[in-house]
């Protein structure tokens, strides 16, 4: 019998999360959990790279993993589990590092781009796509979704896992398997309340669990251009459009880009129409993380059983790269 496809992605627990994750990341994955063999990991061992409060660490990784299962993630499909929980993966870092360039690292656009806006040039953040590619590997994994943004890291995991295999391989087999990343093209950019790419290190996030003023609020605080009421407007370049496309039917969504381009509504009115949409969208969602709540062991059970199932695929993974590499 044929193994399921095994599908492998991360989150970082860096801060509170916003509907950038969750129609980037988060919903994209618990898709892929009806598939095949799904992994979720919370990045704990990545978020050190920038977050140096250890109690926000703890506190900020038990929040993903309340909200990824408030979303939809079923433990019974999906393994939840933290980075940190798995300690073969900082043993299968190190042993990709000796093989890793640094030519290639130096190419990657991630570390260029954090150093550029003002993180601090440290070596776990130079790096960074080793563990990253450690995370991917250690679980033999088949399929990693990403965004277009994350694709390099995919390619760099790649050609790691090529060197290892040329170097420790032997007749023909392979010491680690190759992914394949599935690009997630319609969703690869969620837009932030400035028009920017939905970052929380841009300050333009909105919150899937924020409460109902605030999230009124940032959604009310949307940049628009100064278009008077009465005049047409473009819905092609608007970020209320591309935001109410993401909860709204195809229907709502062309009823919204007729109404921008007939004229006579002010974008008040549009972000009002927007928020009310998003506050109704993630409403069950809301009731589901309450109930997760009321169990103060449902957490605390699920993390443990995923990191029991992830541990037990590193292991074998690890006693093969051990053995190739003679250790």
């Amino acid at each position: 019998m044929k193994n399921p496809v095994r599908i492998l992605s991360g989150i970082q627990p860096s801060g509170i999360l916003h509907i950038g994750n969750y129609f980037g990341m988060m919903r994209p994955a618990i898709a892929l959990q009806e598939e095949g063999e799904a992994l979720y990991f919370i990045a704990d061992y990545h978020a050190l790279t920038s977050l140096r409060d250890p109690i926000a660490l703890r506190e900020n990784s038990r929040r993903v993993a309340l909200d990824f299962l408030a979303c939809g993630l079923n433990p019974d499909k999906a393994a939840l589990f933290l980075q940190s929980e798995v300690p073969q993966v900082t043993e299968l870092a190190w042993i990709l590092s000796t093989v890793t360039p640094v030519s290639r690292l130096e190419l990657a656009h991630s570390y260029k781009d954090k150093v550029a806006r003002g993180a601090a040039a440290a070596a776990g953040l130079f790096i960074y796509p080793v563990l990253m590619a450690a995370d991917i590997l250690i679980y033999d994994s088949d399929i990693v979704p990403v965004g277009k943004d994350q694709k390099q890291h995919i390619e760099i995991t790649r050609d790691i896992a090529a060197r290892i295999n040329e170097t420790f391989g032997s007749a023909g087999k392979a010491v680690l398997k190759l992914p394949e990343p599935r690009i997630q093209a319609q969703t690869e950019v969620v837009p932030g309340i400035d028009g920017q790419k939905m970052s929380k290190s841009y300050g333009n996030t909105i919150d899937i669990f924020g409460d109902e003023k605030e999230t009124r609020k940032r959604v009310m605080s949307i940049v628009t251009d100064s278009t008077p009421v009465e005049a047409p407007k473009n819905p092609d370049v608007s970020t209320i459009v591309q935001l109410y496309a993401l909860v709204a039917s195809k229907d709502e969504v062309e009823k919204m880009r007729e109404q921008f381009r007939k004229g006579g509504r002010g974008y008040g009115d549009f972000k009002k129409q927007l928020f009310e949409k998003l506050w109704d969208y993630f409403a069950p969602m809301r009731k589901r993380r309450d109930e997760i709540l009321r169990d103060k062991n449902y957490i605390n059970d699920v993390l443990g059983r995923g990191a029991g199932r992830a541990n037990g695929i590193a292991h074998e993974v690890m006693k093969r790269v051990r053995g190739a590499v003679g250790l």
